[in-house]
């Protein structure tokens, strides 16, 4: 488990305090009465929030340091306009909003040049999604986010992935004790791809005989491009779940087309 574990210089996360829901609630209300002690607490008492989303981070190229702290100020916003009335967990409402400010100092500090246009409707979708989630507690669908922007849906999942990290193609992304997979290994070859119309017409054949649940996770994955975090918090399931359905999906999958 030491592998996702992430270090922080200065601080000692085992020693880190997790507050209970009652500690949590007595110290809003202190919070809320004026007591800047409170939000001192509360943000000391939730660190470990934004330590578990940095886990999915620490396998890229990033500064660790660096994104710890744009991550407490996702948190220290959440709790600035965090309200008991929600009748959520702050854990709830923080997460969505810790995740935006680190994939957006992510994608500002990218050494890949977007076009401003797609950029701004990048932000665009990003600010309706974290609105309406702090609204509704759910994602928007993306029949919803292209009604209010009004963009056709395929540009939904354009715009998002012109702001992912470039990765390498020498990335190595398997290796079970023999000859390490590469990213490069993986890329299909457009023509071959092409010509393997059976391939094609056996994927489209087992993705309309897996379970609904399945298949939805699939789509989401690999064809929107939303991270098992993203999908998890849409299905309020858990990001173990997502995973477990996915593989099952593919072996599935796998056994159909051959």
């Amino acid at each position: 488990m030491a592998r996702y574990k992430v270090d922080i210089t200065g601080i000692n996360t085992n020693e880190l305090k997790v507050l209970t829901s009652e500690e949590t609630i007595k110290l809003f209300e202190r919070f809320h009465a004026g007591d800047q002690l409170a939000k001192e607490e509360l943000i000391n008492g939730n660190l470990k929030l934004v330590l578990s989303i940095l886990r999915s981070f620490n396998k890229g190229n990033y500064n660790m340091d660096d994104l710890f702290q744009v991550g407490v100020i996702g948190l220290i916003k959440a709790i600035d306009n965090f309200d008991l009335s929600y009748n959520l967990k702050l854990s709830t409402y923080a997460v969505p909003l810790i995740l935006g400010e680190i994939k957006r100092f992510i994608r500002d500090n990218t050494s890949i040049r977007v076009s401003r246009s797609i950029k701004d409707l990048a932000y665009s979708i990003i600010n309706f999604k974290e609105s309406y989630f702090n609204k509704y507690g759910i994602e928007p669908t993306n029949e919803e986010i292209s009604k209010e922007l009004s963009i056709p849906e395929y540009k939904i999942a354009n715009a998002l992935d012109s702001l992912k990290e470039p990765m390498s193609i020498y990335e190595p992304i398997y290796n079970d004790g023999g000859d390490t997979i590469y990213l490069m290994d993986q890329l299909a070859d457009k023509k071959e791809l092409n010509s393997d119309k059976d391939l094609l017409i056996s994927l489209n054949r087992g993705l309309n005989k897996i379970k609904a649940r399945e298949k939805e996770i699939l789509m989401e994955r690999y064809i929107v491009g939303k991270t098992q975090m993203e999908i998890a918090e849409a299905l309020n399931i858990s990001q173990a779940q997502v995973s477990r359905i996915e593989k099952n999906a593919i072996l599935s999958l796998k056994r159909m087309i051959k």
